[in-house]
Protein backbone atom coordinates (compact mmCIF):
# COMPACT_ATOMS: atom_id res chain seq x y z
CA UNK A 1 0.00 0.00 0.00
CA UNK A 2 2.76 2.53 0.98
CA UNK A 3 4.50 1.14 -1.50
CA UNK A 4 1.97 2.15 -4.54
CA UNK A 5 1.37 5.80 -2.81
CA UNK A 6 5.30 6.37 -3.12
CA UNK A 7 4.77 5.67 -6.77
CA UNK A 8 1.67 7.34 -7.17
CA UNK A 9 3.04 10.87 -5.47
CA UNK A 10 6.22 10.19 -7.71
CA UNK A 11 3.74 9.73 -10.66
CA UNK A 12 1.91 13.19 -9.89
CA UNK A 13 5.39 14.69 -8.95
CA UNK A 14 6.43 14.13 -12.75
CA UNK A 15 3.02 15.46 -13.95
CA UNK A 16 3.45 18.40 -11.93
CA UNK A 17 6.99 19.53 -13.06
CA UNK A 18 6.19 18.73 -16.66
CA UNK A 19 3.16 21.00 -16.33
CA UNK A 20 4.96 23.42 -14.82
CA UNK A 21 7.88 22.92 -17.90
CA UNK A 22 5.56 23.40 -20.47
CA UNK A 23 4.98 26.77 -22.04
CA UNK A 24 1.82 28.79 -22.98
CA UNK A 25 1.82 28.66 -26.72
CA UNK A 26 3.76 26.84 -29.25
CA UNK A 27 4.13 27.67 -32.92
CA UNK A 28 3.97 25.24 -35.98
CA UNK A 29 5.52 26.07 -38.82
CA UNK A 30 4.35 25.37 -41.95
CA UNK A 31 3.67 25.79 -45.64
CA UNK A 32 1.15 28.81 -46.80
CA UNK A 33 -2.99 29.27 -46.83
CA UNK A 34 -4.04 27.88 -49.55
CA UNK A 35 -1.61 24.18 -49.67
CA UNK A 36 -2.53 21.12 -48.30
CA UNK A 37 0.52 21.24 -45.39
CA UNK A 38 -1.37 24.23 -44.27
CA UNK A 39 -4.89 22.56 -43.90
CA UNK A 40 -2.80 19.64 -41.91
CA UNK A 41 -1.13 22.03 -39.58
CA UNK A 42 -4.41 23.51 -39.01
CA UNK A 43 -6.42 20.34 -37.68
CA UNK A 44 -2.46 18.85 -35.74
CA UNK A 45 -2.78 22.40 -33.84
CA UNK A 46 -6.71 21.98 -33.01
CA UNK A 47 -5.76 18.24 -31.55
CA UNK A 48 -2.91 19.53 -29.99
CA UNK A 49 -4.41 22.75 -28.60
CA UNK A 50 -7.05 20.82 -26.74
CA UNK A 51 -5.37 18.40 -25.14
CA UNK A 52 -1.82 19.28 -24.49
CA UNK A 53 -1.60 21.90 -21.92
CA UNK A 54 -0.48 24.78 -24.81
CA UNK A 55 -1.73 26.60 -27.20
CA UNK A 56 -0.63 25.65 -30.52
CA UNK A 57 -0.42 28.10 -33.24
CA UNK A 58 0.18 27.99 -37.14
CA UNK A 59 2.93 29.93 -38.59
CA UNK A 60 2.89 30.03 -42.49
CA UNK A 61 6.20 30.41 -44.74
CA UNK A 62 6.78 30.53 -48.27
CA UNK A 63 8.33 27.31 -48.12
CA UNK A 64 10.44 24.60 -46.24
CA UNK A 65 14.13 26.65 -46.85
CA UNK A 66 12.48 29.78 -45.30
CA UNK A 67 11.21 27.84 -41.99
CA UNK A 68 14.31 25.49 -41.51
CA UNK A 69 16.81 27.53 -40.37
CA UNK A 70 14.38 28.68 -37.58
CA UNK A 71 13.37 25.14 -36.70
CA UNK A 72 16.88 24.22 -36.53
CA UNK A 73 17.82 26.98 -34.00
CA UNK A 74 14.90 26.70 -32.25
CA UNK A 75 13.25 29.72 -32.72
CA UNK A 76 10.15 27.80 -34.25
CA UNK A 77 9.01 25.14 -31.79
CA UNK A 78 7.50 22.58 -34.22
CA UNK A 79 7.35 22.12 -37.87
CA UNK A 80 5.50 20.26 -40.36
CA UNK A 81 7.67 19.20 -43.13
CA UNK A 82 8.28 16.73 -45.42
CA UNK A 83 10.59 13.69 -45.71
CA UNK A 84 12.75 14.45 -48.58
CA UNK A 85 13.79 17.80 -47.88
CA UNK A 86 14.55 17.05 -44.14
CA UNK A 87 16.65 14.46 -45.26
CA UNK A 88 18.39 16.66 -47.76
CA UNK A 89 18.92 19.46 -44.90
CA UNK A 90 19.94 17.41 -42.01
CA UNK A 91 22.38 15.40 -44.34
CA UNK A 92 23.85 18.48 -45.55
CA UNK A 93 25.51 19.96 -48.89
CA UNK A 94 27.33 16.57 -49.54
CA UNK A 95 24.06 14.94 -49.93
CA UNK A 96 22.51 15.83 -53.80
CA UNK A 97 18.89 14.58 -55.24
CA UNK A 98 19.52 15.44 -58.80
CA UNK A 99 22.36 17.14 -58.58
CA UNK A 100 21.88 19.60 -56.22
CA UNK A 101 20.81 20.38 -52.39
CA UNK A 102 19.99 23.82 -52.11
CA UNK A 103 18.76 23.87 -48.77
CA UNK A 104 20.16 25.06 -45.68
CA UNK A 105 22.19 22.43 -43.59
CA UNK A 106 20.16 21.88 -40.59
CA UNK A 107 21.84 19.36 -38.31
CA UNK A 108 20.00 20.26 -35.23
CA UNK A 109 16.60 18.68 -36.48
CA UNK A 110 14.52 15.74 -34.77
CA UNK A 111 11.69 13.87 -36.01
CA UNK A 112 8.13 13.95 -33.13
CA UNK A 113 6.61 11.76 -35.46
CA UNK A 114 6.16 10.26 -38.64
CA UNK A 115 2.49 11.41 -40.32
CA UNK A 116 0.57 10.87 -43.17
CA UNK A 117 2.53 10.56 -46.92
CA UNK A 118 1.89 13.68 -49.07
CA UNK A 119 0.52 12.93 -52.46
CA UNK A 120 1.26 15.64 -55.25
CA UNK A 121 0.05 15.53 -58.83
CA UNK A 122 0.97 17.17 -62.45
CA UNK A 123 -1.99 19.23 -63.33
CA UNK A 124 -3.27 20.32 -66.87
CA UNK A 125 -6.59 22.06 -67.93
CA UNK A 126 -9.25 20.09 -68.10
CA UNK A 127 -9.80 20.70 -71.71
CA UNK A 128 -5.87 19.80 -72.44
CA UNK A 129 -5.35 17.54 -74.87
CA UNK A 130 -2.11 15.96 -72.87
CA UNK A 131 -3.36 12.80 -71.52
CA UNK A 132 0.06 11.18 -70.25
CA UNK A 133 2.66 12.12 -68.27
CA UNK A 134 5.40 10.75 -71.81
CA UNK A 135 2.99 13.79 -73.79
CA UNK A 136 4.63 16.93 -71.57
CA UNK A 137 7.24 16.37 -73.68
CA UNK A 138 8.03 19.81 -75.31
CA UNK A 139 5.22 21.94 -73.58
CA UNK A 140 5.42 24.71 -71.17
CA UNK A 141 5.75 23.68 -67.36
CA UNK A 142 6.46 25.51 -64.02
CA UNK A 143 9.63 25.02 -62.95
CA UNK A 144 12.51 26.81 -60.72
CA UNK A 145 10.37 27.82 -57.82
CA UNK A 146 13.11 29.33 -55.66
CA UNK A 147 10.61 30.17 -52.60
CA UNK A 148 9.35 26.65 -52.67
CA UNK A 149 11.99 24.53 -53.31
CA UNK A 150 10.30 21.29 -52.53
CA UNK A 151 8.21 21.56 -55.25
CA UNK A 152 11.19 21.74 -57.74
CA UNK A 153 12.28 17.62 -57.11
CA UNK A 154 8.00 17.39 -57.05
CA UNK A 155 8.50 18.03 -60.81
CA UNK A 156 12.13 16.58 -60.91
CA UNK A 157 10.36 13.52 -59.79
CA UNK A 158 7.47 13.60 -61.92
CA UNK A 159 9.68 14.14 -65.12
CA UNK A 160 12.15 11.25 -63.51
CA UNK A 161 9.27 8.28 -63.56
CA UNK A 162 8.84 9.04 -67.18
CA UNK A 163 12.60 9.00 -68.11
CA UNK A 164 12.35 12.84 -69.09
CA UNK A 165 14.37 15.93 -67.85
CA UNK A 166 14.02 19.53 -67.58
CA UNK A 167 15.77 19.75 -70.93
CA UNK A 168 12.39 17.90 -72.43
CA UNK A 169 10.25 20.64 -71.33
CA UNK A 170 9.76 24.51 -71.68
CA UNK A 171 10.43 25.97 -68.14
CA UNK A 172 7.78 28.76 -66.74
CA UNK A 173 9.82 29.95 -63.81
CA UNK A 174 7.54 30.76 -60.63
CA UNK A 175 8.34 31.01 -56.96
CA UNK A 176 5.93 28.94 -55.41
CA UNK A 177 3.07 25.98 -56.12
CA UNK A 178 0.50 28.33 -55.76
CA UNK A 179 1.71 30.76 -58.41
CA UNK A 180 2.64 27.55 -60.81
CA UNK A 181 -1.58 26.35 -60.74
CA UNK A 182 -1.91 30.62 -60.92
CA UNK A 183 0.15 30.44 -64.51
CA UNK A 184 -1.71 27.07 -65.31
CA UNK A 185 -5.21 29.20 -65.11
CA UNK A 186 -3.93 32.20 -66.75
CA UNK A 187 -2.92 30.16 -69.51
CA UNK A 188 0.86 30.89 -69.38
CA UNK A 189 1.59 27.21 -68.54
CA UNK A 190 0.30 23.81 -70.09
CA UNK A 191 1.33 21.83 -66.64
CA UNK A 192 1.60 22.80 -63.67
CA UNK A 193 1.54 20.19 -60.13
CA UNK A 194 0.04 20.56 -56.83
CA UNK A 195 -1.20 18.61 -53.93
CA UNK A 196 -4.16 16.30 -53.91
CA UNK A 197 -7.16 17.37 -51.47
CA UNK A 198 -6.10 21.24 -51.58
CA UNK A 199 -7.86 24.11 -51.46
CA UNK A 200 -5.80 25.81 -54.35
CA UNK A 201 -6.87 23.23 -56.78
CA UNK A 202 -10.66 23.73 -55.79
CA UNK A 203 -9.91 27.28 -56.68
CA UNK A 204 -8.77 26.21 -60.14
CA UNK A 205 -11.27 24.11 -60.79
CA UNK A 206 -14.24 26.63 -60.38
CA UNK A 207 -12.34 28.96 -62.30
CA UNK A 208 -11.00 27.19 -65.42
CA UNK A 209 -11.55 23.07 -65.00
CA UNK A 210 -8.53 21.33 -63.93
CA UNK A 211 -7.23 17.55 -63.83
CA UNK A 212 -4.60 15.18 -62.33
CA UNK A 213 -2.22 13.93 -65.11
CA UNK A 214 -1.06 10.15 -63.75
CA UNK A 215 2.84 9.54 -63.71
CA UNK A 216 4.25 6.65 -64.94
CA UNK A 217 3.81 3.70 -62.60
CA UNK A 218 4.80 0.83 -64.61
CA UNK A 219 7.66 -1.08 -62.74
CA UNK A 220 10.06 0.93 -64.78
CA UNK A 221 8.66 4.52 -63.87
CA UNK A 222 8.49 3.38 -60.64
CA UNK A 223 12.21 2.10 -60.42
CA UNK A 224 13.29 5.59 -62.33
CA UNK A 225 11.05 7.89 -59.59
CA UNK A 226 12.41 5.50 -56.63
CA UNK A 227 15.94 6.18 -58.01
CA UNK A 228 15.65 9.72 -58.54
CA UNK A 229 14.32 11.24 -55.43
CA UNK A 230 14.92 8.48 -52.07
CA UNK A 231 11.63 8.76 -50.27
CA UNK A 232 9.10 9.47 -53.26
CA UNK A 233 6.77 5.94 -53.82
CA UNK A 234 4.13 5.95 -56.09
CA UNK A 235 0.01 5.52 -55.12
CA UNK A 236 -2.83 4.77 -57.14
CA UNK A 237 -5.92 7.26 -56.00
CA UNK A 238 -9.04 6.27 -57.19
CA UNK A 239 -11.59 8.81 -59.49
CA UNK A 240 -13.35 11.15 -57.79
CA UNK A 241 -11.64 11.29 -54.43
CA UNK A 242 -10.57 14.62 -54.63
CA UNK A 243 -11.31 17.31 -57.32
CA UNK A 244 -9.41 17.09 -60.50
CA UNK A 245 -9.39 13.29 -60.02
CA UNK A 246 -11.40 12.70 -62.98
CA UNK A 247 -10.05 9.20 -63.45
CA UNK A 248 -7.92 6.15 -61.69
CA UNK A 249 -4.06 8.29 -61.05
CA UNK A 250 -1.29 7.15 -60.06
CA UNK A 251 0.41 10.29 -57.87
CA UNK A 252 3.49 10.85 -56.05
CA UNK A 253 3.36 10.12 -52.33
CA UNK A 254 6.24 10.82 -49.69
CA UNK A 255 6.13 11.49 -45.67
CA UNK A 256 5.15 13.93 -43.78
CA UNK A 257 7.22 14.58 -40.38
CA UNK A 258 6.67 16.36 -37.33
CA UNK A 259 9.86 17.57 -36.36
CA UNK A 260 11.28 19.75 -34.07
CA UNK A 261 14.99 20.97 -32.52
CA UNK A 262 17.20 18.95 -30.72
CA UNK A 263 17.05 21.68 -27.99
CA UNK A 264 13.05 21.66 -27.70
CA UNK A 265 12.41 20.59 -24.51
CA UNK A 266 11.27 16.72 -23.27
CA UNK A 267 8.10 17.81 -21.58
CA UNK A 268 6.75 19.99 -24.34
CA UNK A 269 7.65 17.26 -27.10
CA UNK A 270 5.87 14.81 -24.52
CA UNK A 271 2.70 16.77 -23.97
CA UNK A 272 2.46 17.14 -28.03
CA UNK A 273 2.64 13.30 -29.14
CA UNK A 274 0.41 12.45 -26.04
CA UNK A 275 -1.94 15.00 -27.27
CA UNK A 276 -2.23 13.10 -30.78
CA UNK A 277 -1.56 9.75 -29.64
CA UNK A 278 -4.45 9.48 -27.21
CA UNK A 279 -6.63 11.47 -29.82
CA UNK A 280 -5.97 10.04 -32.74
CA UNK A 281 -9.98 9.70 -33.61
CA UNK A 282 -10.14 13.68 -33.58
CA UNK A 283 -7.78 14.04 -36.80
CA UNK A 284 -9.61 11.98 -39.43
CA UNK A 285 -12.68 13.86 -39.30
CA UNK A 286 -10.14 17.29 -39.69
CA UNK A 287 -8.91 16.52 -42.99
CA UNK A 288 -8.82 13.69 -45.24
CA UNK A 289 -5.29 13.77 -45.10
CA UNK A 290 -4.91 13.19 -40.85
CA UNK A 291 -7.03 9.63 -41.62
CA UNK A 292 -3.44 8.45 -41.60
CA UNK A 293 -1.88 10.05 -39.24
CA UNK A 294 -2.01 7.45 -37.21
CA UNK A 295 -0.08 5.54 -34.16
CA UNK A 296 0.60 2.92 -36.65
CA UNK A 297 3.05 5.38 -38.43
CA UNK A 298 4.26 6.77 -35.77
CA UNK A 299 7.37 4.74 -35.79
CA UNK A 300 9.19 4.43 -39.42
CA UNK A 301 12.20 2.42 -40.11
CA UNK A 302 12.64 4.44 -43.70
CA UNK A 303 12.70 7.67 -42.01
CA UNK A 304 15.48 10.61 -43.41
CA UNK A 305 16.07 11.96 -39.67
CA UNK A 306 16.73 10.84 -36.41
CA UNK A 307 13.89 10.96 -33.57
CA UNK A 308 13.93 13.25 -30.42
CA UNK A 309 15.39 11.68 -27.22
CA UNK A 310 12.36 12.18 -25.57
CA UNK A 311 9.95 10.66 -28.84
CA UNK A 312 11.79 7.57 -28.27
CA UNK A 313 11.27 7.34 -24.57
CA UNK A 314 7.49 7.94 -25.19
CA UNK A 315 7.30 5.49 -27.82
CA UNK A 316 9.53 2.98 -25.88
CA UNK A 317 6.70 3.68 -23.10
CA UNK A 318 3.90 2.31 -25.61
CA UNK A 319 5.80 -0.59 -27.22
CA UNK A 320 5.85 1.55 -30.19
CA UNK A 321 9.20 1.62 -30.57
CA UNK A 322 11.34 -1.35 -32.34
CA UNK A 323 14.81 -2.60 -32.55
CA UNK A 324 14.54 -1.75 -36.54
CA UNK A 325 14.14 1.64 -35.27
CA UNK A 326 17.24 1.69 -33.08
CA UNK A 327 19.47 0.53 -35.83
CA UNK A 328 17.85 3.08 -37.82
CA UNK A 329 18.48 6.03 -35.24
CA UNK A 330 22.59 4.60 -34.85
CA UNK A 331 22.78 5.37 -38.35
CA UNK A 332 20.99 8.85 -38.67
CA UNK A 333 23.17 10.20 -35.71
Amino acid sequence: MIHLLILGVALLARVLVAEAQLPKQVTLATNPPGTTYYAVASGLAKVVSGAAGFQMVVQPYTGTSTMLPLLNSGEVDFGLVNAVDLGLAYRGAGFKIGGRNPYPHAPNLRLAMRGSPLMVGLLVRKDSPIRSVHEIKGKRMTGEYPAHLAVWYNMFGHLSSAGLTWNDVKVVPVPAVNDGVDALVQGRADVSQHAFGSAKVKEADSAVGVRYLSIDCSPQGEKRLRTAVPGYYPRWVKAGAATGVVEDTCFIAYDSYLVVAKSLPDPVVEAGLKALWDNESQLGPIHPMLKEWTRDRAVGTDVTLPYHSAAIRFYKERGAWTPEADQVQQKLL
